[in-house]
């Protein structure tokens, strides 16, 4: 089975769910026996043409352009699929690849991960957000397959275009115990600090976590970890430059940031756009004790194994009266890594999507 996978900015990853998702299926994919491609950006500071057993085949990415860098990308990375004979051509959401749908190769089954709701996100204009769900109509239409990682973005699917989507998530591992050392090059100590991990975005209510924070005068810092170099996070440094809350920008090193989410003393979810995100489940991963936006798909993952706020004014008074040691807490880690091992390991996750895969080459 030879499969392409596009849509993320490649692998291994330096950015964020997609390209993690990428790597980790992929890797699997091929200790399965598959023959997998993943198309990367030409700005990825990998540059070898495999990692592991995975192809890596870079196209031109002029990031310079912004959005319609995006555009050209992803031109690119259809452009160079119709050179080669792919079984399967598995693309990580459709932003700015829908438009050239019809390039796909017509030899090959287009299977598309939906994502969230992209045209719900509050960073784009109502002008984007129309654009964006004409967007999703069309790869509604145009693929022969539609994947939805979560069980909410599966039913909006089946209700507004009635269509079939095949319900498959993303993954996280347990992770092994947490190296205290590593806290020091950051002046941390354990259950000492709160942690908040996420692209610097709106809909991610990074704002309204930062003021609860700020106003309820909380005695340890808050950690914010993502990438300040946008308009929004800028804000947001300047914003909060007197507070209680320090910017480590962007860390990647998986190891670190398992050792911070273990150690945190509670870690802040504010994503509200989207399905299931790795980043929610990498926290439940590590028996963070979470404490989330109120929505369909945070409420989906986490049941009632969370507290949840829809305000910075609740989220303020959640802060004011939380204990470190509730036993709520205790219980409700316990039910999050027990989830993770049953419903979100790759073995739960990735071994259906393989059979899947096979499955749709049969039948087409």
């Amino acid at each position: 089975m030879k499969i392409a996978i596009l849509g993320s900015r490649g692998i291994p990853n330096a950015y964020g769910g997609f390209e993690q998702y990428a790597e980790q299926l992929s890797r699997f994919l091929a200790d399965r026996g598959c023959e997998v491609y993943v198309y990367c950006s030409s700005a990825h500071p990998y540059k070898a043409s495999k990692l592991g057993k995975v192809f890596l085949k870079h196209q031109y990415d002029p990031e310079w352009l912004g959005t319609a860098g995006q555009f050209v990308y992803d031109y690119n990375c259809i452009r160079d699929a119709r050179k080669e004979k792919f079984d399967i051509i598995y693309q990580l959401g459709y932003t700015s690849s829908a438009i050239f749908n019809r390039m796909m190769p017509s030899s090959a089954i287009l299977i598309t991960n939906m994502d969230g709701m992209e045209w719900q996100r509050s960073k784009y204009s109502p002008m984007v957000q129309r654009f964006l769900k004409w967007s999703e109509s069309l790869v509604v239409k145009r693929s022969h397959y539609l994947i939805a990682d979560a069980v909410p973005i599966q039913e909006y699917i089946r209700k507004q275009y009635h269509a079939a989507a095949y319900y498959s998530a993303y993954t996280s591992v347990i992770p092994a115990h947490a190296n205290e050392s590593l806290l020091e090059p950051y002046s941390l100590v354990k259950k000492q600090y709160s942690l908040l991990i996420a692209r610097m975005e709106p809909e991610n209510n990074i704002e309204p976590v930062l003021e609860a924070y700020a106003a309820s005068a909380q005695q340890y810092p808050l950690i914010v970890i993502g990438n300040t170099d946008n308009h929004f996070g800028r804000y947001l440094l300047k914003k909060f430059a007197q507070s209680n809350i320090r910017f480590l920008g962007s860390i990647y090193d998986k190891t670190i940031l398992d050792t911070l989410r273990q150690y945190s003393a509670f870690y802040f979810h504010g994503h509200s756009v989207g399905g299931t995100n790795p980043s929610l489940l990498e926290a439940m991963a590590s028996k963070c004790s979470i404490i989330a936006h109120d929505n369909v798909y945070n409420r989906s993952v986490l049941q009632e194994h969370a507290l949840f706020f829809a305000t910075a004014d609740e989220l303020k008074n959640i802060l004011l009266t939380i204990n470190q040691e509730d036993h709520f807490y205790e219980k409700a880690n316990a039910h999050n890594v027990a989830t993770i091992e049953k419903q979100y390991s790759e073995a739960a996750v990735f071994e259906p999507l393989f059979q899947f895969f096979k499955s749709v080459l049969k039948t087409e």
